[in-house]
């Protein structure tokens, strides 16, 4: 039997269609859209086309004109079936017949055989006048899509703007307290202000930590606006990779050994001179670590590696987890800024998406890029199980006379 599709967005209207051809036995494909219509006719041709006049986002004239100009479908019946539509109009444009609604149940499934059959309406000598008005009507039409979409695009960027200017000020309103929280923190922890108790300086490390994290992501926070808006500056001064990688990697031990994750490094001993900025660069290889650290499970490893890039001309930092791993669908998304694999209030993972979207801006910045994989697929690594981060930067992405660190 034939495979029909079905192109109509009142739910009644789709249902009755499906029951009265399943009693001859055809297999029927609803669309509730011209535009999800033309996709599906595309990707499975049908043996038949049933098309609605008045569907959203594009008319069953502007359907039907469509479905005529691509392969394969230039010989499909398609038959209009509509309230509204007229029989002219729709045979002008290319239908092959036309039923009105409401549908006659007694006589709709001969109607379809005959179609099915090869039957076909013929227009009568009115049809290039018809063929005028529609197409009058398809380029009105579309000049209001046109009109919405450029009001909807400046609204888009709009939203974008406040975004910015929100994170911007939000940022520093952050910041602004936390530089004396920071700094009497630091005073009474050192017992610059007095003598602590045992169990006033377990409060006071444990406080000192939580802050450590709060202005490390205010600081991410400020970079990523700074980022969007052009206004992150990057020095560029003398520098080794591999230290500043040594160091992120130490700084981080901390938090590795609080959850028993084996952190295994393997780096070359030879230097690795280059100009850039090596903070940022530190805080970027720091948040790859920080990412493998809050996914892999207790007691699991984290593998990292410091060397020369396969084109012997860059550096590279790659970072390898046994965590979850990330869903294909979502790997280009999770390097956008806020974008989360799991966004709800309930996930079992914290963090606000920031990371590894910091991670990319310095990449570039630096001549380089991030890649992400998951499973991992270098050798080294087979018994990492979750994603397969990459940090690649080039040694001197900066001109001669380029940028330097002021003194």
């Amino acid at each position: 039997m034939a495979r029909i599709l079905h192109i109509e967005d009142d739910p009644k209207s789709r249902l009755l269609v499906r029951k009265l051809l399943a009693v001859d036995g055809h297999e029927v494909v609803d669309a509730t859209g011209g535009l999800e219509g033309i996709r599906l006719a595309s990707d499975a041709p049908p043996d038949l086309v049933l098309v609605d006049i008045n569907v959203p986002d594009l008319d069953g004239y502007e359907v039907t004109l469509r479905l005529r100009s691509i392969r394969g479908l230039d010989r499909t019946p398609i038959v209009a079936i509509t309230a509204e539509g007229d029989r002219a109009t729709s045979l002008a444009v290319g239908c092959d017949g036309f039923i009105e609604k409401p549908i006659d149940a007694k006589r709709f499934g001969k109607q379809i055989e005959k179609f099915i059959d090869g039957h076909r309406e013929q227009a009568d000598g009115s049809g290039e006048a018809q063929l005028r008005n529609a197409s009058q009507r398809i380029v009105e039409h579309l000049e209001s899509k046109v009109i919405a979409l450029s009001d909807a695009n400046a609204r888009l960027e709009e939203m974008v703007r406040l975004r910015r200017e929100f994170l911007r000020n939000l940022s520093h309103e952050l910041a602004t307290p936390m530089t004396p929280v920071v700094g009497y923190l630091k005073l009474l922890v050192s017992e610059e202000l007095g003598p602590l108790s045992p169990i006033q300086r377990k409060a006071l490390v444990a406080v000192d930590a939580a802050t450590s994290r709060l202005r490390a992501l205010v600081d991410t926070l400020l970079d990523v606006s700074s980022l969007e808006t052009g206004r992150l500056h990057f020095y560029a001064r003398d520098y080794d990779f591999a230290q500043v990688a040594k160091r992120a990697i130490e700084e981080s031990r901390a938090r590795f050994n609080d959850r028993q994750i084996t952190l295994s490094v393997r780096r070359g001993s030879m230097p690795m001179p280059a100009v850039g900025d090596p903070d940022k660069l530190r805080r970027a290889i720091a948040h790859l670590l920080d990412n493998a650290a809050k996914f892999t499970p207790l007691g699991a490893e984290v593998s990292v590696s410091v060397g020369l890039s396969d084109d012997g001309h860059s550096y590279e930092v790659v970072v390898a987890d046994a965590g979850p791993g990330v869903p294909a669908e979502h790997l280009a998304k999770i390097l956008e800024p806020f974008y989360q694999v799991d966004g709800t209030v309930t996930r079992v993972h914290g963090g606000v998406g920031l990371g590894l979207a910091f991670v990319r801006r310095v990449a570039e910045a630096m001549g380089g890029q991030v890649t992400v994989r998951s499973p991992p697929t270098r050798a080294e690594f087979q018994s990492a199980t979750g994603t397969e981060v990459t940090l690649t930067i080039h040694p001197r992405p900066f001109p001669v006379g380029g940028p330097r660190e002021p003194a």
